[in-house]
């Protein structure tokens, strides 16, 4: 009888067991913030705008928390498609503006402080930003610009 009351209390102990693990496992990441969700690349720019101070979202989530707190590549997905978008229009203006190649640097090392060393989609974002440095800055100053960016945006952003 009490050989009995073992045998069917180990399938519930396991289930409350492999619960507790599941939470402990999920409970030290924290979820992607509502304004990473939201954010549209004119949000992306304002931020970058106020780079490298004051270099965060409305709620005060930084850049690169977005890309290291999104929970499934969809949410990667639709965080690439606004950086990404983001890197071609200050791309375009590099070359009229040192201030845009900075920028440029920022969300280049904000993405790559947020991917961290894990590779995966996250890293593949950081190639496509990368990809928006392919073509030629024309001036050391504004390659210094870039580099300067690159440094802020793994420190801050």
């Amino acid at each position: 009888m009490r050989r009995l009351a073992l045998v069917r209390a180990r399938p519930a102990a396991l289930a409350a067991l492999a619960a507790l693990t599941l939470l402990a496992a999920c409970g030290g990441e924290e979820r992607l913030p509502q304004a990473c969700i939201t954010a549209r690349a004119a949000d992306v720019l304002k931020v970058l705008e106020q780079a490298p101070e004051r270099a965060t979202l409305a709620d005060g989530t930084p850049l690169s928390a977005c890309i290291d707190r999104a929970e499934d590549d969809a949410q990667l997905q639709t965080l690439g498609i606004t950086f990404v978008a983001v890197a071609d229009h200050l791309a375009a203006r590099v070359e009229r503006s040192p201030r845009a190649a900075f920028q440029l640097g920022f969300l280049m090392g904000a993405a790559e402080r947020g991917a961290g060393p894990t590779g995966g989609t996250q890293a593949e974002l950081v190639q496509r930003l990368e990809q928006t440095v392919s073509f030629q800055l024309g001036s050391a100053a504004r390659e210094r610009e870039l580099l300067r960016g690159i440094a802020a945006g793994r420190s801050d952003g």
